[in-house]
């Protein structure tokens, strides 16, 4: 297929492009961009697409979604969860482990894979575990995973309590050139909590969860990190003490990346007054000074990078008492439009967004994507920045309908998503 697609502001933060300009796409490359591509020798045989008034950037990558298959094929599938991807405008995702069975062997990593091939929509690279069944016990072999395809390393919503095991996956993963990324909380300090520790908790009568639970553990391996001359990569942080332990290691040198999620800058812990359990997150939402602090980490260059932490539920997950209900909001989907309020606000600017939710992924996990360059994949999102519209759950790509922004307005939305030179999803 031979795309030619004109007139949209072109956004690369990899190449400092911003701009009004064309951009050809052929074999499933990037062969040239410029301005006015329209002559023959380019347009023969290719279908013009028009998209004056759209933003064309790389294609989006979330390096934090949750699939669920195999195992948990009732509440996504590897197909389902392309698809909405794609509707969200991405063209990769890096798919966390904590399948059924975890995703801790080459034969789970190698299921991943094929499955991904079948749905042909967006690219998916799984993350292995670092421990065997998850457990925080016995590192997996890391050789055999990254050789099946794996990106980076997690046990995902299981903290690796052993300071030791965290010590040693480091290292390992280290002289594979494999990121870890740990999901930081110390089970000791949150056990039993089922919101953010504060005045909110106090009031519901529900347990609360200290944000030194994350901080704790996000000083810690931080530290290890440090120790070991390693890459950790912070899993979506939500406090303000986590957000300065990570600017204070950066400024040391730190070999330490950092990402969080929309929810964890748009909503705080007073939405849980109407006990829905759709907020029920993990980290929990926190408070207003949280909030802010995010922001900030996110304008300084703290936070590396937002994330979507697509965690689909069915109903019988979420429409249960707040106690036993599931963790996790359905997020492909909303992502874009939850984040581009933060360019509305003034906290970034459009390519400071782009790289936070293209590029910056890219480079983390050492993926050959994130960029308009000539000669890469043609990996696309085009998105149009003035479009209003409505969340609503029923129309959900992804078969999890968990979402606490249903029936909120968002002004700007995917229109285009290219895979491969390949239009996947097509929203104009």
């Amino acid at each position: 297929m031979k795309l030619l697609l004109t007139g949209a502001r072109i956004i690369d933060p990899a190449q400092k492009i911003d701009g009004i300009s064309d951009i050809l796409l052929e074999g499933g490359k990037i062969t040239k961009i410029g301005a006015d591509l329209l002559q023959p020798e380019n347009s023969r045989d290719a279908e013009i697409i028009e998209l004056a008034g759209m933003i064309l950037t790389p294609g989006l990558i979330d390096m934090h979604t949750h699939l669920r298959e195999p195992g948990q094929e009732y509440k996504e599938t590897i197909a389902t969860g392309t698809r909405a991807a794609v509707a969200g405008g991405f063209t990769s995702i890096a798919c966390m482990p904590n399948t059924d069975p975890v995703n801790d062997n080459r034969s789970i990593t190698e299921f991943i894979k094929r499955k991904a091939m079948e749905a042909n929509l967006a690219n998916v690279y799984p993350i292995g575990n670092i421990s065997r069944n998850c457990a925080g016990q016995q590192l997996t072999e890391f050789w055999d995973l990254k050789e099946a395809g794996v990106v980076a390393l997690s046990d995902d919503g299981k903290p690796v309590m052993d300071a030791a095991l965290m010590r040693h996956a480091l290292e390992y993963a280290s002289s594979l050139d494999l990121p870890v990324i740990p999901h930081c909380e110390d089970i000791h300090l949150s056990a039993g909590g089922l919101m953010n520790e504060g005045y909110y908790s106090t009031i519901l009568g529900l347990r609360g969860i200290p944000s030194i639970a994350e901080e704790a553990m996000t000083a810690r391996d931080i530290l290890i990190a440090e120790y070991t001359k390693s890459h950790v990569h912070i899993a979506h942080v939500s406090t303000r003490g986590s957000v300065r332990i990570i600017r204070e290691a950066k400024k040391r040198g730190v070999k330490v990346t950092a990402e969080t999620a929309p929810h964890y800058f748009t909503l705080t812990d007073e939405a849980l007054q109407t006990y829905s359990t759709n907020l029920k997150v993990n980290p929990p939402l926190r408070s207003a000074a949280d909030v802010a602090a995010i922001k900030e980490g996110l304008a300084d260059g703290t936070l590396d990078a937002i994330v979507t932490d697509h965690a689909p539920h069915a109903r019988t997950d979420k429409e249960l008492e707040f106690e036993y209900a599931a963790n996790g909001i359905s997020g492909l989907e909303t992502s874009l439009g939850l984040s581009l309020r933060l360019v509305d606000e003034g906290i970034l600017s459009l390519p400071e967004l782009i790289a936070k939710m293209s590029l910056n992924p890219a480079r983390i996990l050492k993926l050959p994507k994130g960029t308009l360059e000539t000669g890469a994949d043609a990996d696309i999102t085009v998105i149009n920045p003035q479009l209003n519209w409505m969340v609503n759950v029923k129309t959900f790509c992804s078969k999890g309908k968990n979402s606490p922004f249903h029936g909120w307005k968002m002004r700007g939305k995917a229109a285009l998503t290219i895979v491969g030179g390949e239009i996947k999803y097509d929203g104009r």
